[in-house]
């Protein structure tokens, strides 16, 4: 049991002896969480002022009344009441000791709890996500890196993990693109590097198409052959698609990220015609303004909103279409129990309106929408180039191993080029990975290379240089207490 369970086991206990016991409400949650000051405790509960507030009564007297009666036993001294009425504690140096101890015993595990197959599900993760002929942007860090973790630590709990790349690799864009690549494509450019090349046809469509009428209704027609099945630019579509898995796969495999599946949009094309003739049979999706929408007058979440539209008026669908039957896919093909989605905050009413039309449907599985904040600049702002443009997640890579390499070869400069070359990717992917990990998932954060990559504080460097001293400790004891730290 972890140090927060049982000091909440320890608070419900002197909770139901305090005078508030009788008024107390059924189910109640008592939450234990780091103390945000490490200077007054371990952990910390704000249950007296959660209750205070309910109860109309004074925080701090109430929270008096808790400790009065609150055994900490030999997890903690004891509590100690902060400011208006928080709870801290202080874990026990013997408590830590037997902790580390026993963890150090459990040299396979670490002390990590493993899920019987009764409490074990099966979890879909969808993250990343990123654009077909779009060089991946320093926005996918969040969702790739937490989507990553969040799936190393459930199957390392026993979870069954299925991990998707729901890629974005079909729509509007290929209209533009296939008549790029028909009219403007550099054959050098696009060799030396694919991913660029194809944004760069991109851009300059796009261009062309503001001023010429005639262009924009070209790539129209480009993108209505593509969808029904024109041999020629399928197979320029097929180009795009296999020549972006190769510029993916190696910002993947720098980061050590892997996926059981790239279930792209176009997995789903011939899916959505007949689910959104189902939605409309079923009663769920009626015409508005030519199109066909979900409208949600029992939900008072979305009650007020706009309505999740499936059907656009020229009859193309969109991205909620696509996304609900991906859901009846995880579900009726993958049996997921869970499907989770780490996705940009600004995506809720999107998620919210297809989780409510995958309820209507009746598909029995949770769906989670873990969302996260966005990355700023020094300047507080979104985090881009000067010139105005999005920062690459490749350029953000390379340059975190560029400035470790250059940190190394100031403290080590006896290093080979290889050891200095393995070291840097080591530390400035890690520095990236740490950094993110490290900040609160549903804040904005500042993305600063100095604090990344510094050696004094809360960094990835610090921790591995900690970490590398420790083992040199180690090592000097003997090869037996060594290997603890090897495992």
């Amino acid at each position: 049991m972890s140090y927060p369970s049982q000091i909440e086991k320890q608070l419900h206990s002197a909770l139901q002896q305090t005078s508030v016991a009788g008024d107390l409400p059924e189910n109640l949650e008592v939450q234990v969480g780091p103390a945000t000051d490490s200077r007054f405790g371990d952990y910390q509960s704000n249950i007296a002022m959660v209750l205070a507030k309910r109860l109309k009564t004074n925080p701090r007297a109430l929270a008096e009344e808790i400790i009065e009666h609150f055994e900490p036993g030999d997890i903690c001294e004891p509590a100690e009441i902060a400011g208006p009425g928080f709870i801290n504690f202080r874990i026990t140096t013997p408590s830590l000791e037997s902790g580390l101890m026993a963890q150090i015993d459990d040299s396979e595990r670490l002390g990590l709890p493993q899920l019987s197959d009764q409490e074990s599900k099966k979890i879909v993760i969808d993250f990343s996500a990123p654009n077909i002929a779009k060089p991946m942007h320093v926005g996918h860090i969040r969702s790739t890196i937490i989507g990553d973790c969040l799936g190393r630590i459930s199957r390392a709990l026993g979870h069954e993990v299925i991990t998707d790349n729901h890629i974005g690799d079909w729509g509007t864009q290929f209209g533009m693109i296939i008549y790029g690549w028909k009219h403007f494509l550099d054959q050098a450019a696009l060799d030396e590097d694919p991913i660029e090349a194809l944004l760069t046809i991109y851009k300059k469509v796009n261009d062309v198409s503001k001023e010429d009428d005639s262009i924009r209704e070209e790539c129209r027609r480009e993108l209505v052959k593509l969808q029904q099945g024109d041999a020629e630019n399928l197979e320029i579509w097929k180009q795009c698609v296999e020549l972006s898995r190769g510029s993916l796969d190696k910002i993947y495999d720098l980061l050590d990220v892997k996926f059981d599946h790239w279930l792209g949009e176009s997995f789903y094309n011939d899916r959505l015609a007949p689910l959104v003739e189902e939605l409309e049979k079923e009663g769920h999706a009626v015409e508005s303004d030519g199109a066909l929408c979900v409208f949600f007058p029992d939900d008072p979440n979305l009650a007020e909103r706009a309505p999740c539209m499936v059907r656009k008026k020229d009859g193309g669908f969109n991205y909620a279409t696509t996304d609900i039957a991906t859901i009846e896919h995880r579900v009726n093909e993958f049996n997921a129990d869970d499907i989770w989605y780490v996705v940009g905050a600004e995506q809720k009413l999107h998620f919210d309106q297809i989780f409510a039309i995958a309820k209507k449907r009746e598909l029995e599985t949770g769906l989670n929408f873990i969302p996260f904040g966005s990355i700023l600049g020094k300047d507080g702002k979104r985090f881009r180039t000067r010139s105005g443009d999005t920062v690459s997640l490749t350029d953000v890579l390379d340059e975190a191993v560029e400035r470790a390499r250059k940190i190394i070869g100031e403290k080590n400069p006896d290093l080979s080029d290889d050891e200095k070359e393995e070291i840097s990717k080591i530390i400035g992917i890690g520095s990236v990975k740490y950094a993110e990990l490290s900040q609160n998932r549903l804040t904005n954060y500042i993305f600063d290379w100095d604090n990344m990559l510094a050696l004094k504080g809360n960094t990835a460097p610090y921790l591995i240089n900690a970490y590398v001293r420790t083992r040199a400790i180690f090592r000097k004891l003997g090869h037996e207490k060594a290997s603890i730290l090897s495992n």
